[in-house]
Formats: C-alpha cells, structure tokens, sequence
C-alpha cells in the first residue's frame, strides 16, 4: 500500500533513538518504502552507512546508473536516504557506496530489504508488506497457549526439505503450497507449535538459513513475503503456533551482505579474534555498536510485528555470552574485567527479552543454550537472561548416550538419565530432539538405537515416550515422527513413502497419542518446571533397568510413567501409587497398534493398600519389553 511520506522523512527522535541502540521500528524508515510525493510515486529508501563518501541507489529503474539516483546525509546519523521516482513494487535494486578507501566502491543489499531475488542473485527487491490477516481469533488467546503451565509441543521444521516436488534440485513446496499439507500434518500429530529453521534470506541454502543476509527478509526460494504470512496466517487458523528461529549471533560473509558494509567494519568487529567465527566462517555482530542494536532489536520487532510470529528462538546463545567460544589461547580478547563474558552480548541479550516481552507480553523466547550459564530462563530483574524457555542440551546428550548402549549395559548407566532431575528446575526446560542430532553423519534417531529391527523400533517408541514422559517442554525435529532411516538432507524430502510400511505408521500414530495425552492430562504440562509438578517413585532399579516417576498437576490429576529399558518383560512389578482406585493404562509404547508385542496391564489395575516407595497404596504391573506404560488416577 502506498503511503505519503512526512515532510522528513526522519525526525530528530529517529536520529537520537537509533543512534542510541534504542531504535525499535526500523524497519518503519529504512529500507525501501513506496511513497507517494505529490502525484509522483516512487520509493523512499535510507540506508545506515557513516563512512560512505557516497551513495546511490541503482536498479532496474535507473538502468543501474550509479550516478542517477544518489542519496543524502541526513545530518550527523550516519543514515543516507533520498526519494527516487517511479521506483515500483517488484524492482531489484542495490546501494552503491564509495568508500572512505580511494578507489575502492561496493554494491551491498538492503540490510533492511524485505525481499531479496532468488538466491543466488543478491539484489534487494522492492516490495510492500500489506496483507489482510484472518487469525483474530488465534491471536486473541495465543498468550494462554503459550504459558508455563501449557501444553506445549513443537515441531521442528525445515521448510525446503520438508515436502518436495519431483523436479529440478531445490524444488520445494512454496509457502502456499506447503500451507495445507504441512498444516494438516502437524494436527493429525498432536503439536502445538511449529519451528521452523530461519527464513531470512540466505545465499547457501546448504546453511539451513543460520548463514542470514537478509534479517527483515523471508527467502524468496518459496514465494513472497506475502505467501510467508498465509502460511503463518493459515497455521493460526488451525490453532497451531509459530516460532521462528533467529541468529543474532553471526552473519555471512558474502560481499552483497553486512560485510565490511561501506569500506569499514561496520555491523563487525575489525578484530578477528572478536568478529569472526572460527566454527561456521561468518562474522560475528558488534554488540557495543548502538546502531548495530538496533538493527538486530527491530529485525525481532519486525518478525513479530509484521509477520504475526509467536516465539522466537535464538540461535548458538552459548557462542554469545562467551569471548573463548571456540577459540585457544591467544585467540580471544578478554573484557574490561579480564573475564571471557562478552558483557555486550550479554546486555543486548537481556534488552532483547525485555524488548520483546514489554511490547508483545503474548509471546515467547527460546534460548539453545549449550552451557551451565545460569538463569538463562530467569527475569532480567533478579539477574537472569529473560528468556522464557532454555534447550535442555544436558537432557538431549546424556538420554541418547543412554539409549546408544546396549540393553545388557544400561544398568550401568541409568544416572544418565536420573542426573537430570538434579538441576531440572533451575530453567524453564524444552526437550529438544532437533536437527542438530541427525546431520554431519550422526545418522537419524531410529539408526541411533540399537539392537535388531524389532528393537530398534521398540527403542524409538520408549524414547518418545519417555521424553513425553519427563518434565519439560517437547520439541521434536521432523522425520522422527515416521522414524526417519537416513540422515537428514537439505536438498531431499522426508522419506514419506515410509509410511507405506505398519512400523513406521505405529511410530507416527505414537506420537500423536502422546501429544493428545499430554495435552489432554493437566499432569503432564501444568507443573513442566515447577518441582510439584515431578517426584521420582523408584529411580533405583538400575539392576533391571527400570525407572517409574511421578507427573502431577495442579489438582489431584496424577500420571505413573513406568519405564522398562530393556528387552525383558517384567511380570509382577510392584510400585507405589499416592491413592487407591483404578489405575488406568493411558498409553502403553509396546502396544500392537504402534508395532509392539502388546504387553500390558489389560487396560489398567487396582491400586491395593500396601505401602511401597514412600507412597501409601501401589499397583502390580506388567511392563512390557523396551516398553513405557502411562497409569492414570485421580487422587
């Protein structure tokens, strides 16, 4: 929609904020916008590059002129912006900068662009935002969908492998198309939440997005900005959240990019040692830099404000908070203090919540944090980070390192699994099984377990069932819902021609029924991070590799999980229950209709009053091999 610009196109309190690091809505200003001046329509475009002896806007409407269209400095902000007319939607353009350097010019894409050619063009494209929403409804009540006493279960999506056509490589669905599949998926498993991998725009699309040019830019490989807001537009009509997975803390150093943007290290630092990345070859943000700040704040901002998004996680925390992240002696500079904490990491991270969290108090933020970093899930105000939830990396390592071994061997290793519940409350935890897990040859879930056929797929389930199981919220990387056989690949689809085979449907079917029972028993969600909310029944039958716990809620809701590792059957196993009554099998991992043997407790079992394990009453199971059993009772 074409708007009348102001008589300034920035103001004075445009100046002081963005220059300050506390520029909110950028994205209102910079960037190319469609205007109207007078009867002449074009487009007003600004640009943040204090360095530039000069700048110009070339594109399709000049002929690529770098002398037809030059901007001007508005005052001492560092900022260059100028009306260019008839400058139209769908025009590719770029800024071309000389810099402070003689001789020495760059062509560089809009950092505040919000659509990019086709990878691997690089041009910006000129492109309006205006869309009709119709998730009123959704919006409305999403904040209750997203508390700590919600269900809250995601699905990790990659959208360019997810589903694809026959056809050239990289041919994947586009936004809209996706939109009634993937939607309809995602209901039939049971998830609340969809995450998906970034999509900002991205040159490589082997970097799965993490490698980011575009920060206000959703990647053209899949429509227009606009088919990225049905897609989301369409989910929320289907009560399913989103969460889109950020990366504040590297950008790619391809030339059309942030890099070295106009002749000096502008959004990096000019140090290696503080502004390049060893690990992934990309440069890292100088967090110091208010306007740098203000940059990455308004990218959030625009996601939620723009795109209707529900959460946002923050990629590779860890990589942030510390100076030493991947780096020996000598390659890292400490802080003012001595210490290796990047302190302005640290502050901006903290903004960020707070950011975020004042203007949009309805969604949430989620931090893959891979340390011991404390409070990282705690408010700003006692010292924390802010963030609403943290990865529970410790969870994911030590439960697949327990599931690799042997049967015969876990008996040795069962504190893998109890270890957890020694630090379980000190963050508000997501399980995450994510892609991270099944790439760089570490081989999908299912090929993880070991033993046979039968056992491997027995295994699968109990590891479902017990991360459904454990306190936490649930996240769940795609293709494990059909027990994916191979590695994930970027430039194939999911092996949906799997389910053409009854193991492969039990697994998906698994799933389902363990979003509905978790979603459906306020036991299993209401206290996820909260210690009322879990209580060990028997965490010391390693011998026979069993381990049985408590989930409450709120009420006298209560869920038994009883988990036997090991191929064995156990017969007549007795654990203590907190109340009398009918116990009822809710869920059992080795049923037939999931591929198991179907060994269970013939619906459910009578509670007798025989105090066993601290608890008043207790029940006679049988628990199935490589089996988890759900007992339901109400206290």
């Amino acid at each position: 929609m074409t708007q009348k610009p102001p008589p300034s196109w920035f103001g004075e309190q445009d100046f002081f904020l963005f220059n300050e690091g506390n520029y909110l809505n950028g994205y209102e200003k910079f960037g190319a916008h469609l205007v109207t001046r007078g009867d002449v329509k074009g487009t007003q475009f600004a640009v943040w590059a204090p360095s530039a002896k000069y700048v110009s806007v070339v594109g399709d409407f000049n002929g690529w002129d770098r002398g037809k269209n030059p901007l001007t400095p508005q005052g001492a902000s560092g900022i260059w912006a100028g009306f260019v007319p008839g400058a139209q939607q769908g025009h590719c353009y770029k800024y071309h900068i000389a810099t402070p350097h003689d001789g020495f010019t760059v062509d560089k894409a809009d950092p505040y662009g919000f659509l990019c050619e086709v990878p691997p063009k690089s041009a910006s494209v000129v492109w309006d935002l205006d869309y009709k929403w119709n998730d009123a409804a959704y919006m409305k009540t999403r904040k209750a969908k997203q508390t700590q006493d919600a269900p809250v279960s995601i699905y990790e999506v990659h959208l360019g492998s997810w589903m694809r056509e026959d056809g050239p490589p990289y041919h994947s669905l586009s936004y809209r198309d996706l939109a009634p599949h993937l939607t309809e998926h995602v209901k039939k498993c049971g998830f609340t939440h969809i995450e998906f991998l970034p999509v900002t725009e991205h040159p490589f699309f082997g970097s799965w997005g993490y490698q980011t040019t575009g920060y206000f830019a959703a990647t053209s490989r899949f429509g227009t900005p606009q088919d990225l807001m049905y897609l989301i537009d369409y989910l929320h009509q289907h009560d399913i959240g989103v969460i889109l997975d950020w990366v504040p803390s590297h950008f790619a150093t391809d030339a059309h990019g942030l890099a070295y943007f106009d002749g000096t290290h502008l959004y990096e630092h000019s140090d290696d040692r503080q502004g390049y990345h060893p690990d992934w070859g990309s440069y890292i943000f100088n967090y110091s830099r208010h306007e740098v700040r203000s940059f990455l704040l308004s990218s959030a901002m625009f996601w939620l404000d723009k795109y209707h998004i529900d959460g946002i996680r923050v990629d590779a925390v860890a990589s942030m908070l510390y100076l030493d992240y991947s780096r020996k002696a000598g390659e890292w500079i400490p802080n003012q203090y001595g210490g290796k904490e990047n302190i302005e990491a640290i502050d901006f991270l903290r903004r960020f919540n707070q950011t975020v969290y004042e203007k949009y108090p309805d969604v949430q933020t989620y931090a893959e944090e891979s340390t011991s970093w404390g409070m990282v899930s705690r408010p700003t105000y006692v010292g924390g980070l802010g963030f609403g939830y943290k990865w529970d990396m410790g969870w994911m390592h030590d439960t697949l390192k327990y599931f690799e071994k042997e049967a015969i061997h876990r008996k040795y290793h069962q504190n893998d699994l109890t270890f957890r519940m020694l630090y379980a409350y000190h963050e508000n935890f997501v399980l995450p099984l994510s892609h991270d897990e099944v790439v760089h040859g570490k081989g999908p879930l299912w090929d993880k377990m070991p033993g046979d056929e039968w056992q491997k797929f027995a295994n699968l389930r109990a590891l479902y069932a017990y991360q459904w199981g454990m306190t936490g919220k649930k996240l769940l990387f795609m293709g494990g819902e059909i027990a994916q056989r191979q590695e994930w690949r970027h430039d194939s689809s999911i092996d949906w021609h799997l389910l053409e085979h009854d193991s492969h449907k039990g697994i998906l079917q698994l799933i389902s029924d363990l979003n509905h029972l978790y979603r459906a028993n306020p036991a299993m969600h209401e206290l996820d991070n909260q210690p009322g909310g879990y209580e060990w029944i028997d965490a010391l039958d390693s011998g026979s590799s069993v381990m049985s716990f408590l989930r409450k809620g709120k009420t006298l809701d209560r869920v038994v999980v009883v988990c036997n590792f090991t191929p064995v059957p156990r017969y007549n196993y007795r654990i203590g229950v907190p109340c009398p009554g009918y116990w009822k099998e809710a869920l059992n991992s080795d049923a037939a209709t999931y591929g198991g043997s179907n060994v269970g407790n013939n619906g459910g079992v009578h509670a007798e009053f025989l105090p066993m394990h601290g608890q008043p009453y207790s029940v006679n199971l049988t628990l199935p091999p490589l089996g988890v059993v759900f007992m339901h009772g109400t206290a």
